[in-house]
């Protein structure tokens, strides 16, 4: 097959969706599929891809955040099928369009919805009332990172509608590269953090974006627990960054939190590896946490929200605790309770691994996909 994967962002900038679609694009095509990616040149420069997929870093005439403007994505010509990576602000109305002007069917994954803060949520909301029925009602497939999610989310009412066309087809994770027994021994060093503190790990984009992944929440919840030599690591970066530090400064723990910065892929397992903790401590739309499978891939224990996607990926008391979204009281808690008692927390991180072998591997997931398109494509 000639598949078209269609996304907003895409590595070198790290979000969940763009690894997803990286890694799915790669799977396919060493599968024997012809896969090319669609994106924004975002950020600027030219960057070194697998040879097995041909990305196409299109220039964007605006952008609004994560929302490029591309022009391209009407010259896209020449595939059995396409793949939307949904929200795509502008590039999903443009995948609309060239599906029935060029009739190329295409298959959405809805990763999460659209919501923002101040003046951007009613934007957000007003463009989702507009947009989504159309570009719903032109996909013949959905995949979704859970079926929870897919219930429980904004625009559940138009997936409910087709529900038979609802596929279940979670993110996954590259098992080689997420593993234990890997040497965090030179992350403690960079930050120069000792071997006998303990360490929480945030991984995620901080821009606005991605305001739901509950960074402040975190820093307030770091500042009340008790042992004062516990080190927070956050890896990644944005425009809410320096807001970040500020609150942290404020709060007095600035000495301890440490701002990593934007961490290559082949960098990430060090930081899993450093730490005894994961923590993602985000609201709606979060709708899976990639980053909880790469740290249970790595046998680290993980905090999270009780949120209905995560409790997918989450079992709680198992391979990680739920606190309440929002609840930093609850989430204090928590990391107070995985912080003092070690066993239990490698423990927690030997049954992630299990899982994520058992359920996210990319080998057990890209089957799954192929079949989506070739029934598409079978039915016409």
């Amino acid at each position: 097959m000639r598949i078209a994967h269609v996304t907003a962002t895409f590595p070198p900038y790290h979000g969940g969706t763009g690894t997803v679609c990286y890694y799915s694009a790669l799977s396919l095509a060493r599968l024997g599929h012809k896969v090319t990616v669609l994106t924004a040149r975002y950020p600027p420069g030219d960057w070194p891809y697998p040879q097995e997929i041909a990305v196409r870093r299109l220039p964007a005439a605006f952008r609004v955040g994560n929302a490029p403007f591309l022009p391209g994505l009407l010259g896209l010509k020449g595939f059995d099928v396409i793949h939307l990576h949904h929200p795509f602000i502008f590039g999903a109305e443009m995948t609309w369009a060239v599906s029935r002007a060029r009739g190329i069917p295409y298959v959405l994954t809805h990763h999460n919805d659209l919501i923002g803060n101040g003046l951007r949520r009613y934007l957000f909301d007003a463009y989702s009332m507009l947009s989504s029925p159309l570009v719903f009602g032109g996909a013949r497939k959905f995949a979704v990172v859970s079926l929870a999610h897919a219930s429980s989310c904004r625009l559940a009412p138009l997936l409910h509608n087709r529900w038979g066309d609802v596929v279940e087809i979670p993110n996954g994770v590259d098992t080689h590269l997420f593993r234990p027994g890997l040497d965090g021994t030179l992350i403690r060093r960079r930050h120069c953090i000792s071997a006998t503190a303990k360490v929480l790990l945030f991984v995620g984009a901080l821009d606005r974006a991605h305001h739901f992944k509950g960074v402040g929440r975190l820093l307030h919840a770091f500042c009340r627990i008790a042992d004062k030599e516990t080190a927070l690591v956050i890896v990644g970066n944005g425009d809410l960054k320096q807001g970040y530090a500020n609150l942290a400064r404020s709060l007095g723990i600035l000495d301890r939190t440490h701002f990593a910065g934007g961490v290559s892929q082949g960098q990430l397992p060090s930081y899993y590896a450093a730490a005894d903790v994961v923590v993602l401590p985000s609201l709606p739309p979060e709708s899976f946490g990639v980053v909880l499978i790469e740290a249970m891939a790595c046998a680290k224990p993980v905090i999270a929200s009780n949120l209905p996607g995560v409790r997918s990926v989450v079992s709680d008391g198992e391979d990680g605790l739920l606190a309440g979204p929002g609840d930093v009281d609850d989430l204090v808690s928590k990391i107070e309770a995985l912080l003092s008692d070690p066993r239990r927390s490698r423990q927690m991180g030997e049954r992630g691994r299990a899982k994520v072998e058992a359920r996210y591997t990319w080998d057990k997931i890209i089957p799954t996909l192929a079949s989506v398109y070739e029934e598409v494509l079978q039915n016409g």
